[in-house]
């Protein structure tokens, strides 16, 4: 029997419906030990409300949606109908689509959904036969081109190259939970197959790095790259992680492993380079933006969804002119962020918030300091907030760009294996 759900939307465009879903299950599941599908559901749709899903039919099972840009939104769609009595490999290839589709879609947003393991590696494990194993492995290509535009606003544009954001990092991850599968089960046609994407994506990221430091006036852009790339290797490190130690893959791992540490030969060193600037510069930008993860009002437009730090001046900017957050809603972000620079020692991304929020709109900040708590309003007085939040943006952003004009010699040495 298929399992039973109720739906309810609302209306937003013609364009379909927004994730305003409801769900409720009455039998039990067959993805017994994971998260059940409707809590995934439920959990997209909280902390990314503004996303529209196009319409589906009973008759689509979510692994076969996932083609085109807006393929995870179709999955998300279609994982209202998940077919309980479908053999064992059918459920689990709609069960990694839908995980799949929702760490896309909320990654980037400031509550993701705790997926990543199963796709990096869990659900790999548990699919034995290898038409299956391909298909999915087919399926996690696509969703290498998945549409960004809804879902990030951590997203470096290099021109030749294209975007280059930590949603590549999720996607090296879960490629390579692909490949050592396929090592395991002894595919090696499409274990080739999974092994040239990776290196291919590696390697765009390390040239479009080389790329934008090569240009000057592109510093602060080649730092939030830098950012980007070296997340992007901590996560492909994660998917390697679920590999079985008892494969024959020690050649994958030593051309894919630890590029952000000792492994200084592939790809010319250049992510040795990409991983210094970022220690030395941006590791404390590095954190998961916990302080932002209880403020709701931010989960209201795609618009307001997080950029790539330390220069937040902008965004803190749009906090305080953006028509969907009212004086309390502002109130409620310049509280969290403040909390967040007393917890966050090094960090100065939400400094500049703060920033840029006063700058943008004196009033508008006026007003929303003055209905903040009394432990914030005092620290939002101390001299070190004073001193960081009053800093001009250019002053601020001097030394990055000159640590990134000191390397641009060396970076022009290098080239790609």
């Amino acid at each position: 029997m298929r399992i039973a759900y109720t739906r309810q939307y609302s209306r937003c465009t013609a364009a379909g419906e927004t994730m305003g879903i409801r769900i409720g299950m009455r039998t039990a599941s067959a993805w017994s030990g994971f998260i059940r599908p409707e809590t995934i559901l439920e959990q997209v749709r909280n902390t990314a409300p503004f996303l529209v899903l196009p319409h589906v039919t009973h008759r689509d099972r979510p692994a076969d949606c996932g083609a085109g840009p807006d393929g995870f939104l179709r999955i998300l769609a279609a994982s209202a109908w998940l077919d309980e009595s479908a053999p064992p490999d059918c459920q689990h290839e709609d069960y990694f689509a839908l995980c799949l589709a929702a760490h896309h879609a909320t990654v980037a947003t400031y509550v993701p959904t705790d997926v990543d393991s199963k796709i990096r590696g869990l659900l790999w494990r548990q699919i034995r036969d290898r038409d299956s194993i391909r298909r999915l492995f087919d399926l996690t290509i696509r969703a290498h081109s998945w549409d960004l535009a809804t879902v990030s606003r951590r997203v470096s544009w290099v021109t030749g190259f294209g975007p280059v954001s930590g949603h590549d990092g999720e996607w090296l991850s879960v490629a390579a939970g692909a490949l050592g599968r396929l090592l395991t089960v002894g595919d090696a046609e499409y274990a080739e197959r999974a092994s040239a994407a990776i290196d291919a994506e590696l390697r765009r990221e390390a040239a479009a790095f080389l790329h934008l430091a090569a240009q000057p006036g592109r510093e602060i852009e080649t730092m939030r790259l830098v950012m980007s790339i070296t997340h992007n290797l901590g996560d492909l490190d994660q998917g390697l992680s679920f590999w079985d130690p008892h494969a024959s893959n020690a050649a994958w791992r030593s051309r894919f492993s630890r590029l952000a540490h000792e492994n200084t030969r592939p790809y010319g060193g250049a992510f040795q380079l990409i991983a210094r600037l970022y220690k030395d510069n941006l590791a404390s930008e590095g954190h998961r933006h916990y302080p932002l993860r209880s403020v709701r009002p931010l989960r209201r437009s795609a618009e307001l969804l997080l950029p790539l730090g330390p220069c937040l001046d902008e965004w803190g900017a749009l906090v305080a002119t953006h028509p969907l957050l009212s004086a309390d809603d502002r109130m409620e972000v310049l509280d969290a962020l403040i909390r967040g620079c007393r917890k966050i020692p090094g960090q100065m991304g939400y400094y500049r918030a703060i920033a840029g929020f006063r700058q943008a709109d004196v009033a508008a900040f006026e007003r929303a300091a003055s209905l903040l708590p009394n432990s914030s309003r005092k620290d939002l007085r101390e001299p070190a907030m004073q001193r960081f939040t009053s800093l001009p943006a250019r002053s601020f952003e001097s030394p990055l760009v000159k640590k990134v004009t000191a390397i641009r010699a060396s970076a022009a040495c290098l080239r790609l294996d």
